[in-house]
């Protein structure tokens, strides 16, 4: 009995350090975009990435079937939606990597453009995994997208005593954003 204990689990080890071989550089990517960190300097998109294969690794025996990188990815995903509400707040951003087109982005932003985009998720499976109608996953995503491609202008800083203009102040009349 003991050895065949100790030959399924061989097994189970030898099956998952296979996965992670061929799947842990494609998670810790896609981990680094979620957190817009330095692909060099990614502590918490580490962090991410060993909580979702530990997670995985749990699951190994119930996978039956499914895709492990599916279930690593969802929980790595999920874990990033909660923990970004403690790290940048509901409506804050990260500003780790100032290189990165994705700081600009809000965590939820993201994510949703990170999995539709970087990882081709479909609307309506991300939509299931972040409990959102698909229409808001479809407009956060071309809000992110257009975010992303067309960035707003670098401020300048303004001269010392000099009076800030308010951004409606700089419109043409008659014209609303």
């Amino acid at each position: 009995m003991r050895d065949r204990q100790a030959s399924r689990a061989a097994r189970r080890a030898r099956e998952f350090e296979t996965f992670v071989a061929g799947a842990a550089g494609r998670l810790l990517h896609t981990a680094t975009l979620l957190t817009a960190e330095a692909p060099d300097a990614n502590p918490r998109a580490r962090r991410l990435l060993t909580l979702a294969l530990a997670h995985t690794y749990a699951r190994w025996d119930r996978l039956h079937g499914e895709d492990p990188y599916d279930c690593a990815r969802q929980y790595l995903a999920t874990r990033f939606q909660h923990g970004a509400w403690h790290h940048y707040g509901a409506v804050g951003r990260a500003r780790p990597h100032p290189r990165s087109p994705l700081v600009e982005l809000t965590p939820q932003e993201r994510l949703i453009l990170v999995l539709r985009m970087y990882e081709g998720v479909a609307e309506e499976q991300a939509a299931a995994l972040l409990g959102l109608p698909v229409e808001r996953v479809h407009s956060i995503c071309d809000r992110a997208t257009a975010t992303v491609l067309h960035p707003a202008p670098a401020t300048t800083p303004r001269a010392v005593g000099a009076r800030a203009v308010p951004s409606w102040a700089s419109r043409p009349a008659g014209r609303s954003r």
